[in-house]
């Protein structure tokens, strides 16, 4: 690791030595000032180089209590100028403690305390000196406290820009990871609602052909034949959709065209023959100009059909069953109805069937409604969008 990462982050687990760091210079600077002289070097004058170290006490806790360190650093400076006026040296003390009070107080507050304070300086330094007020050693320390609180101000803005950065940064990977689980989630959603689809569809027909087969295996032979082929059929058929439906979860890079084949209204006929070979007869009709759908809309229409007509199959006494595509001029309106028996259910359902055509018709902005008829059996319409207006981000 770089030196100097350690060596910062051992100063942000010791703020103490941290804000006293500055101090150690300002002394050794302060003292060697006093033994400088017109004649050369002499003892340094150890009274004046105590008064800078007492100034330079308070940074210690400069972190902590930026406004009373400033203070007090400012006090005792402006002290030393008063009694110590041969010494030349700027009151380093309290520029430490004006950058500190900028950095970490307001900006209000900072300009101030600044402006204040090198007001003093000015004043102080100009009644000790036989300099006028608005001589060059005498502005230098004026510009000398601007300097610091306009330094600190400039570090706390850069130090609050790169905090807003690193904030939006945070913000947009914590973005991405959720647009990320909400993209699975909705895939996960979308797996389980085809497998539900593919699973209750087909095993409800194979089940229903099987026991045909079964009563008709001793009677008549050639029917029973007949629904055994059927039952080869329909679970070929649910196999080539359930390897489709699970290869979306082998393959992930490929595209979803290349994944799983699209069922579309163009198989309806299909759908419906394998319906009506389980024993309940299925009317097909259409009406309206018929007009070029989005995929997802014939997606969509399909699996409600079937949905609808396996509901009939497995939970209603129905002896026949309808379905109605008719064609607007921006939806597409499904009807699929049968003619149940009120309370001669052939059992209660999970309810995901339902729940899977919502889902279905909402994700593409389509409404599904489903309830008994007045004159007895079950309806099932779906309104759905011809064309999906294109993806925002």
């Amino acid at each position: 690791m770089d030196m100097r990462m350690v060596w910062r982050q051992w100063l942000a687990r010791h703020d103490r030595v941290r804000d006293a760091l500055p101090a150690a210079p300002l002394i050794l600077v302060a003292t060697a000032a006093t033994a400088i002289g017109n004649s050369g070097w002499h003892e340094p004058r150890w009274a004046e180089a105590v008064w800078t170290a007492l100034s330079c006490t308070p940074l210690v806790v400069r972190s902590r209590w930026p406004l009373g360190v400033t203070l007090l650093t400012l006090a005792v400076d402006l002290t030393l100028i008063a009694f110590a006026p041969h010494i030349a040296l700027a009151p380093a003390a309290s520029l430490v403690a004006l950058y500190t009070l900028a950095t970490r107080g307001s900006r209000r507050t900072a300009w101030i305390v600044g402006v204040a304070a090198a007001v003093a300086i000015t004043g102080v330094y100009g009644a000790a000196h036989p300099e006028p007020v608005l001589g060059a050693n005498t502005l230098l320390r004026f510009d000398f406290a601007i300097a610091a609180t306009a330094l600190g101000r400039a570090v706390r803005s850069r130090r609050d820009h790169l905090a807003q950065a690193r904030a939006r940064a945070e913000r947009a990977e914590r973005t991405r990871e959720e647009e990320a689980r909400r993209r699975v989630t909705e895939e996960r959603v979308r797996i389980a609602r085809d497998l539900h689809d593919v699973v209750a569809h087909h095993i409800t027909l194979v089940n229903a052909q099987a026991g045909v087969a079964h009563h008709l295996m001793r009677t008549n032979p050639d029917q029973a034949y007949e629904a055994l082929a059927h039952i080869k059929d329909n679970s070929r058929a649910a196999l080539d959709e359930l390897r489709a439906t699970v290869a979306l979860l082998r393959q992930p890079d490929d595209t979803p065209g290349s994944r799983a084949p699209i069922p579309r209204l163009a198989d309806l006929d299909t759908l419906v023959a394998g319906i009506r070979a389980g024993g309940l007869p299925v009317r097909v009709a259409r009406t309206g100009t018929p007009a070029p759908l989005a995929p997802a809309t014939e997606l969509t229409a399909y699996r409600i059909i079937q949905e609808a007509l396996t509901n009939t199959h497995k939970h209603a006494s129905a002896t026949r069953a309808a379905v109605n595509l008719d064609y607007g001029p921006h939806s597409l309106r499904v009807t699929v109805t049968d003619d149940g028996r009120p309370g001669a259910s052939k059992g209660a359902g999970t309810g995901h069937g339902l729940m899977g055509m919502h889902e279905r018709a909402g994700a593409i902005g389509g409404t599904v409604t489903a309830g008994p008829r007045p004159e007895g059996g079950f309806q099932v319409v779906a309104e759905l969008p011809l064309s999906l207006a294109p993806a925002t981000v």
